[in-house]
């Protein structure tokens, strides 16, 4: 036995030898920008002279009184649920009818891929050529069918930008949802559906009492997923309509963004991220605990 302590002491001394340049390296990149982030949000900070002075909440109470805040949290907040709910639903329809083809599985694969491969960026500029109202794709469409009779600014509209930007986003990431969904679908054993198919069972109560519940743990991991992505959208709105018309389709993100860098405020920028992280971690707990919960029943 004291041989074999013995022999364990230098192997757990290498390990730590090799792991610790990593963990200074995590503990580096994760904590100093926590601390800087903590520390610009209390004090009065400029992008170009940082830590002027202490100001304690002061930023905090600016941001909770400030409606142009406050109503972007609101909208983001909305935005992420319902894009991230929709586009998880709709990738599981576009999974389960992958799964049904017999041929061309490979080819249409292929052609989900495309908009996830493309860069956010360039997603957001087809997008806003598609809607632009002198020339886009989407007013001559409306306008060859008869359903308009001038071109329509759906990113100057104040009720149609915001909508606008989730069906880009949708676009760009209704293949990853479908895809992990696909996966999940093809895990699942055949020999259930054998034994479903053998009791006479229809293909609703097929997908309502064995491939829905199979599922759900593949479905809460990818919504939680998505959801996380959907409070960082910066790019879409950065491009398609820089927070308007009239902080219609201002999220956080960009909101942020505009607060530290155009406005050079970076106290006041820190203090609405801490808020921001508040709110996406208010938000994401419940879908947590019920990825926990589908994932161990």
């Amino acid at each position: 036995m004291a041989k074999t302590v013995t022999r364990g002491r230098p192997g757990r001394k290498i390990g730590w030898a090799f792991s610790t340049p990593a963990l200074i390296a995590g503990l580096i990149v994760t904590i100093y920008p926590l601390v800087y982030l903590v520390a610009s949000s209390v004090s009065r900070s400029t992008l170009g002279r940082p830590f002027q002075e202490f100001v304690g909440g002061d930023n905090f109470a600016q941001a909770f009184g400030d409606s142009t805040v406050t109503d972007a949290l609101v909208r983001t907040t909305v935005f992420a649920i319902t894009t991230a709910v929709f586009q998880v639903a709709l990738g599981l329809v576009i999974a389960l009818l992958m799964r049904q083809l017999t041929r061309g599985q490979h080819v249409i694969r292929t052609l989900i891929l495309l908009p996830l491969l493309t860069p956010p960026v360039m997603a957001a500029v087809v997008w806003k050529l598609i809607l632009a109202p002198n020339g886009g794709l989407l007013n001559a469409v409306l306008m060859q069918l008869g359903i308009v009779n001038e071109p329509v600014s759906l990113l100057g509209s104040p009720v149609w930008a915001i909508v606008m930007v989730g069906l880009a986003d949708s676009w760009q990431w209704t293949p990853f949802v479908a895809l992990i969904v696909y996966a999940g679908l093809l895990a699942l054993p055949q020999s259930v559906y054998e034994a479903a198919q053998v009791e006479g069972a229809n293909p609703w109560q097929t997908f309502r009492y064995i491939t829905f519940p199979m599922i759900l743990p593949t479905l809460t991991a990818v919504l939680l997923i998505k959801l996380i992505i959907s409070f960082k959208i910066f790019d879409l709105i950065y491009v398609l309509t820089a927070g308007g018309p009239a902080d219609a389709s201002m999220l956080s993100g960009f909101l942020i963004f505009r607060t530290a860098m155009r406005e050079f405020d970076v106290g006041y920028a820190a203090a609405q991220t801490l808020i921001f992280v508040i709110v996406v971690t208010i938000v994401t707990i419940p879908v947590t605990l019920l990825r926990n919960r589908t994932r161990w029943s």
